[in-house]
């Protein structure tokens, strides 16, 4: 069946990289409230949550979001 295709909701504990490698056009939302993950070089052990408080963001907030502008929730 095609629920293969299907995104799951992204979720806080994600890693950036793994995030930008799934879900490309997170990218340019991150970037739009702030977040330049994509080039930073702890994208690649950070998860979502922790670059969120790096940023001095509600990390439930930017899942709630990211989820929204990606169409996953």
């Amino acid at each position: 069946m095609a629920e293969e295709n299907v995104k799951k909701p992204i979720s806080s504990d994600i890693i950036i990289r793994d995030l930008i490698l799934e879900y490309p056009d997170s990218a340019e939302v991150l970037m739009r409230i702030g977040m330049g993950c994509i080039s930073c070089p702890a994208s690649l052990m950070e998860t979502l949550s922790e670059a969120c408080m790096v940023h001095g963001l509600d990390g439930e907030e930017v899942v709630k979001y990211l989820n929204q502008e990606l169409q996953l929730a």
